[in-house]
């Protein structure tokens, strides 16, 4: 297996890795003065001056006038609160990124995008997934950072549109959908060189766009699946559960779709707290580029348990890592949610063969006493012998949990064990499955709620696909719906009941006729609220290949709050 090329970030144009300053604005002299008189233009003045001072002499009664009447009249009363609730509104636009491809001889990527819903292609709609690349140079007439002979886009399609994506070429995409509820899937680039992807969707597109990445690996030094979803740029991101310790080749993939630089700093934090290194800041990631940190590189010594704070100082990136433990498995460890008093973690398998949990405490100067509870069959109970779990301020500390499931899928929880005294933390599970010595990995970590809906777009039939359910409160019934796949097939639904505190786990439903790879939906119809994870087990060599992900809340909808119009604002 080939990982992609490593680097400490620092382009050749800027060996520092700061990046340039940005040059300051250019403000215009003032303009429209009076000649004198004789002047070309027959400009004149009169008796009492020139024109240009008595102009200036008019407007400063103006506003002499103006800010007289609003001193003798005092700030005009606020206006009421505005009626009527907020509104939902439809997304109008989703855009998302995914990593560096892992490739080679032995390994292949599969990148699959989804949109839930049903009907045919919409004027004016678009989802597309291209390779990220460098912007183009701006043309004459062009505004600035546009790709060359880009058409100008509309107010509505240009808002909150990321440069440098290439938005205005129709004949770069690698995959396009063709109308939502049907995917379309295509293998990434093959090549040490290959950088990450960048998908956006417009439109009747854009509510529940998804887009997944799944690698499989034959090499027996290092065979298994990685997973991962792909997600937005950003600026912040916590990861937990890496390792330089032993086999381990971890490495932080920094992909940029910006038209300027981005500058990174990684944060380190080990069982014995923060860890220095100056080679982890600064690091430099050109517009329309990838930069894979390897770990190792920047850690001097052999650390069994990290968490990384991924923190951009300018521009944004999208953040991923990439945990490999040689013949003993691989997969990208997900993005955690950020730091929380209470922690829940979907997905774990009833068959697992071991359990690793790491939890850091990475702010402030508190303890973290925490209790630990899974979620079974019928609800959640504390595991004999690891009821609690102590985590120093500013430190990572890990427990092997062994075969703690007792062959029932579950989810973990951790709170504290004192509620007046919560401590935020980040928690990551490593969970392995193996058969006749041979095994695979996957990590999951603290995740959302699935929300109203949420959707995974590379699930396959076949029994490959399993939903592990948890409701995390009161009793939920969720709806299961499997799209039309990659090769045709027409959608199925069907409903799951979850007890309180329970997690379930059932079999995928697949679509009616078709093959090839679907979309699957997960939609809370009540109760709840509800965590949940799809597991996809591909067997190949006596290997239990498998990777896990979590779903989380599609956002489709946000809400726009009623507002009053207040011309008060003009005089406060």
């Amino acid at each position: 297996m080939k990982l992609p090329a490593f680097s400490r970030g620092r382009s050749a144009d800027d060996p520092s890795g700061q990046g340039e300053p940005a040059e300051p604005a250019e403000f215009a002299e003032p303009v429209g003065t009076v000649a004198p008189a004789g002047a070309p233009g027959g400009s004149r003045t009169g008796s009492g001056g020139s024109r240009t001072g008595l102009s200036l002499l008019a407007c400063a009664a103006v506003l002499g006038l103006v800010f007289g009447v609003a001193e003798l009249r005092g700030p005009a009363s606020p206006a009421g609160p505005p009626a009527g609730a907020p509104v939902g509104a439809q997304v109008e636009r989703t855009a998302l990124i995914c990593p560096q491809p892992i490739q080679g001889v032995t390994g292949s990527t599969q990148i699959t995008a989804f949109t839930p819903g049903s009907g045919g292609p919409a004027q004016g709609s678009s989802a597309t997934v291209r390779d990220v690349a460098p912007p183009a140079p701006a043309a004459t007439g062009s505004p600035a950072g546009a790709p060359s002979g880009s058409p100008s886009p509309s107010p509505s399609q240009s808002q909150g549109q990321t440069q440098g994506q290439n938005a205005g070429q129709v004949n770069d995409a690698k995959l396009t959908l063709t109308k939502p509820g049907v995917p379309v899937s295509g293998p990434a680039d093959n090549g040490d060189s290959a950088v990450g992807t960048t998908a956006v969707a417009t439109g009747v597109y854009a509510p529940g766009f998804t887009v997944t990445q799944v690698t499989t690996v034959t090499d027996p030094h290092g065979q298994g699946l990685s997973g991962v979803n792909c997600a937005p740029s950003g600026t912040h991101f916590w990861f937990a559960g890496a390792s330089t310790a032993g086999n381990r080749k971890d490495y932080v993939s920094l992909t940029n779709v910006d038209a300027t630089a981005a500058v990174v700093d990684l944060r380190l934090y080990g069982d014995k707290g923060p860890i220095d290194s100056d080679s982890a800041t600064g690091i430099s990631v050109p517009p329309g580029s990838s930069v894979a940190v390897l770990l190792s590189s920047v850690i001097p010594d052999q650390v069994s348990d990290l968490a990384v704070e991924v923190s951009a100082r300018s521009g944004r990136v999208g953040a991923f890592l990439h945990a490999s433990d040689g013949s003993a498995g691989a997969d990208w460890i997900p993005a955690s949610v950020d730091p929380a008093a209470s922690v829940t973690v979907p997905g774990m398998p009833g068959d697992l063969s071991a359990a690793r949990l790491i939890v850091a405490a990475p702010g402030g100067d508190d303890d973290a006493d925490l209790k630990v509870q899974l979620s079974g069959p019928n609800g959640w109970f504390t595991p004999a012998g690891h009821e609690t779990i102590h985590v120093k301020a500013g430190m990572v500390t890990a427990v092997d949990l062994g075969q703690i499931t007792r062959q029932q899928a579950s989810a973990l929880r951790l709170s504290p064990s004192d509620p007046q005294h919560p401590t935020p933390v980040v928690a990551t599970l490593r969970v392995d499955r193996s058969n006749s010595g041979k095994s695979d990995s996957a990590w999951l970590t603290g995740t959302d709620q699935v929300g109203k809906r949420a959707s995974v777009a590379d699930t396959r039939g076949g029994g490959t696909s399993t939903l592990l359910i948890t409701a995390t409160g009161g009793a939920a019934t969720v709806k299961l719906t499997a799209s039309a796949s990659t090769g045709g097939g027409t959608p199925n639904s069907q409903t799951v009941q979850v007890p309180a505190g329970a997690t379930v786990s059932v079999a995928a439903p697949e679509p009616a006729g078709g093959n090839g790879s679907f979309g699957l939906t997960m939609e809370t119809v009540s109760g709840g609220p509800v965590v949940a994870a799809r597991m996809l087990s591909v067997a190949s060599n006596n290997v239990p290949m498998f990777t896990v992900q979590a779903l989380r809340d599609d956002h489709s909808y946000v809400q726009i709050p009623q507002a009053n119009p207040d011309a008060g604002v003009l005089v406060r």
